[in-house]
């Protein structure tokens, strides 16, 4: 109980000495009067206060307009925290009530739904939640930035590690090995023929055309030791490389056809769809001569670089290697982007190229061996008689012939480096990449 009495009292208590120079307190004549509201004496000195108070004091008014609130009940559903004293007085928690929107998220201690660890809260979001505008996220959708929990850096969560095409991020060559095999077991059914038509035979065709227009005159030494060119040795020359280059020409879109064909034969039967011989054909003619026109300026390039050093000829076919797959996917910029393709990954792109050269370079270590087999056995002008001419033939075309693994490696190697290298660069899989080929 307080020993103060109560306001408006009339008990006796201590006077508060007063100014002897200062008039009494008048009542302000602008101010209107109240209804109810009486003149309150003095306030009488409080117990302590050693300075007196010189102003009336003021009763408590009710206030008409806002009514007195009620102390909102305390939440029974917030755990108490270890601790912490338990409320001794039962007093009301400030906070908004219960469903009204306040401070507290849904399932969340306060918000009045059911919590997350509460065994018989309903599965799925609280009723009135939706996922923000732009739709829910997938399972397993990418997010840039973000690897899965356990993988390493640069691993995006929209990629499949069992894609049969599409090698994940640092999985190795191992992996890339695992693809480049998975597509030659799928589709060599289809791939074969389609190489044999559009690489072999042009092939097998340049090689007799070269024994036919190989000079067979060769330089000799002259009596001070010096060589000695036959007449007409250079026109030779020239009209075997120009032989040679035309009918590469020739058979560039046919070759060109049968890349594009093999492509997409090899990213369908990765997706599961349905290939045919016939239907890639005709796809690899859709594309064959914007293909047949981008190669045509990468072996300008890589002629030029190796009209300087055979170094600098080499590097650019490496840099382009993948002008092709770019063209075919992509259908845009193929030098360039094969060109920063090349050096964003330049260590894991030029294995990935070197191993299919490999394949390559032993074609052509093959084929060299057989023309020097076949000159050791028909002579240096096999087409002067028809039994050493039939031989002569036979041994180019089984040159060529040999030359189709090489072939099929060099397919089926490019566009799996190619896929590597998306998948580096965000979510891509073999479905995605049959779409893009359109």
């Amino acid at each position: 109980m307080s020993d103060l009495p109560p306001s408006g009292s009339t008990a006796p208590g201590p006077s508060t000495p007063t100014d002897p120079g200062r008039p009494p307190a008048q009542a302000d004549p602008t101010v209107p009067a109240q209804p109810g509201a009486a003149v309150r004496p003095a306030v009488p000195e409080q117990p302590g206060s050693s300075a007196p108070s010189a102003y009336p004091a003021v009763p408590a008014q009710p206030n008409p307009v806002a009514p007195a609130q009620p102390a909102w009940p305390a939440n029974p559903a917030a755990p108490t925290q270890p601790g912490w004293p338990a409320n001794p007085g039962g007093f009301a928690q400030p906070g908004p009530p219960p469903g009204t929107g306040g401070f507290a998220a849904p399932g969340q201690p306060g918000s009045g739904g059911p919590q997350p660890w509460d065994p018989a809260a309903p599965a799925g979001p609280p009723q009135g939640w939706s996922w923000p505008a732009g739709g829910a996220p997938l399972p397993g959708a990418a997010h840039p930035g973000y690897p899965l929990p356990g993988q390493p850096y640069g691993w995006h969560p929209g990629l499949d590690p069992q894609d049969p095409l599409v090698t994940p991020p640092h999985a190795g060559v191992g992996a890339w090995f695992s693809r480049c095999g998975g597509a030659l077991r799928r589709g060599w059914r289809q791939l074969l023929p389609i190489m044999l038509l559009t690489q072999t035979v042009p092939a097998a065709v340049i090689a007799v055309l070269s024994l036919a227009f190989a000079p067979t005159d060769q330089p000799v030494t002259g009596p001070d030791g010096a060589p000695v060119l036959p007449d007409g040795y250079f026109e030779h020359i020239f009209a075997f490389y120009g032989v040679v280059l035309l009918a590469a020409l020739i058979f560039g879109p046919l070759q060109s056809t049968g890349w594009a064909a093999g492509t997409w034969v090899v990213a369908r039967q990765a997706a599961g769809e349905p290939v045919g011989v016939g239907a890639a054909l005709r796809y690899g003619l859709r594309r064959a001569l914007g293909l047949w026109g981008w190669t045509l300026v990468v072996s300008l390039l890589i002629t030029v670089g190796a009209c300087f050093c055979l170094l600098p000829g080499l590097y650019a076919a490496c840099a382009f290697a993948l002008f092709g797959p770019i063209y075919l996917f992509e259908r845009q910029e193929p030098v360039g982007r094969a060109w920063r393709m090349f050096h964003q990954r330049f260590g894991m792109v030029l294995g990935r190229v070197a191993l299919v050269g490999c394949a390559l370079i032993a074609a052509a270590v093959l084929d060299g061996v057989l023309g020097v087999v076949n000159q050791l056995v028909f002579g240096m002008d096999p087409l002067a008689a028809p039994g050493t001419a039939a031989g002569a033939v036979a041994v180019a075309v089984v040159g060529a012939v040999l030359a189709t693994p090489a072939y099929l490696a060099q397919l089926v190697g490019l566009v799996a480096a190619y896929a590597e290298q998306r998948a580096h660069e965000g979510p891509v899989n073999a479905a995605r990449l049959t779409a893009e080929l359109g």
